[in-house]
């Protein structure tokens, strides 16, 4: 090769050496550009609640029974006779004042239920998401367009499960647990919902609504009347929310591996896999509340309901009989995912145990219930009412059993 050709071909080589170096610069910047972009689209949160808000309400509108704004107002005054009724009979039973609380309630269609609802999403995940989320400033392009994607999934997901449940909740006592201030809660009845429900049942629809606020205005009373309540189902939601961002961070040091063991652990049990020790005796406490909570505000329909409502044991079995049925499909993948199924066995443990109270220690001991936390049944109690009326009632101890 002559001299020539030499220097031409260095400079050739040089080119392609400069293009490839000009190419990965390139790729790189770009990358960065790309992921920048990804990063910005996603936000700063897991989820973006303006679209997960429009996508629950764009299902909900198209189910069946959608009323118009006139329709919901025309149904206010049917609950405002239900709560004149109500809230008087309530105070009777329980002897104890019905707190202010109970007037501030409000009729809602399906979005608005889920609208209300968008704010406890919200303000659970935001305690989640500073600690499950890379650096705002971690530009890589894996980084950016995964959290694009777990963005794009948790949208969907929370639209999803607002727009499913949306079309099943009749009536809610909506009260923030993790509020900095304890506001007191309000009622929300979902007019469409009750209105469907009674149809199905074939139940007068006023005599259904008026059974609906009774039973909503009893967890009214739950919460605002023992002001024990609400910081202890409070302190353990916080407790179980920072044992997740334990996991978190866990996971992010450690790997998978320590978790995948645990896992493998539980056998047949994921549900109690993915929890610690703590997180597990923190859940069955809050489940003991939620079947207590459940219960007494089923007895209580039972117990009160015929002063007002000379139907209540025909509302009542049909509406069980209706509960009880089998799920099929996508609800039942949904209740196991969702915990409604275990949400139903809350109310049939929970009015067993109320009505064995009643039966073993009559109304005074119906009182006690609320007591305080000390008074809470035990697991072994919420099966075996003597056994806690013997404690709580007989004894009257100082302190809780656990």
């Amino acid at each position: 090769m002559s001299a020539r050709s030499a220097a031409q071909a260095r400079r050739y080589d040089a080119a392609i050496g400069l293009g490839i170096a000009l190419g990965a610069a390139g790729l790189a910047i770009a990358s960065r550009e790309l992921a920048r972009r990804a990063g910005r689209a996603a936000g700063a949160g897991l989820v973006d609640w303006q679209q997960a808000e429009q996508l629950a309400v764009a299902r909900l509108r198209r189910a069946a029974g959608a009323l118009s704004a006139a329709e919901l107002d025309a149904s206010r005054a049917s609950y405002e006779r239900a709560m004149r009724q109500v809230v008087p009979l309530l105070e009777q039973r329980l002897e104890l004042p019905l707190p202010g609380v109970v007037e501030r309630y409000d009729v809602v269609d399906r979005a608005g239920w889920a609208r209300a609802n968008l704010a406890t999403f919200e303000q659970l995940i935001g305690r989640l998401e500073a600690h499950l989320l890379p650096p705002p400033a971690d530009y890589r392009l894996a980084t950016g367009l995964g959290r694009l994607v777990n963005r794009y999934v948790s949208t969907r997901q929370v639209g999803f499960l607002l727009g499913y449940l949306g079309q099943r909740v009749l009536g809610q006592y909506d009260i923030a647990l993790l509020s900095a201030e304890a506001r007191p809660g309000r009622l929300l009845f979902v007019e469409e919902n009750v209105r469907s429900t009674a149809a199905a049942l074939n139940v007068p629809l006023d005599d259904f609504r008026t059974w609906i606020a009774l039973h909503e205005t009893t967890h009214a009373f739950e919460f605002e009347a023992n002001d024990w309540l609400r910081p202890y189902l409070a302190e353990r939601l916080e407790r179980q929310l920072a044992g997740f961002m334990d996991q978190a961070r866990s996971l992010q040091a450690n790997g998978v591996g320590p978790f995948l063991r645990r896992l493998r652990r539980a056998g047949g049990n994921p549900l109690s896999g993915l929890m610690t020790a703590e997180q597990r005796r923190l859940f069955r406490e809050t489940q003991l509340v939620m079947s207590l909570l459940e219960g007494f505000g089923d007895w209580v329909m039972d117990e009160a309901g015929a002063d007002i409502l000379p139907n209540v044991a025909t509302i009542r079995q049909r509406f069980e009989a209706r509960r009880n049925q089998r799920r099929r499909g996508l609800d039942r993948v949904i209740a196991r995912l969702t915990g409604l199924d275990l949400k139903l066995e809350q109310y049939r443990r929970g009015e067993r145990f109320v009505a064995g109270v009643v039966r073993e220690g009559g109304h005074a001991a119906v009182r006690l219930l609320w007591a305080g936390p000390w008074a809470l049944p035990s697991q072994r109690e919420l099966d075996d009412p003597a056994g806690w009326v013997r404690r709580v009632v007989h004894q009257q101890p100082l302190v809780g059993s656990g």
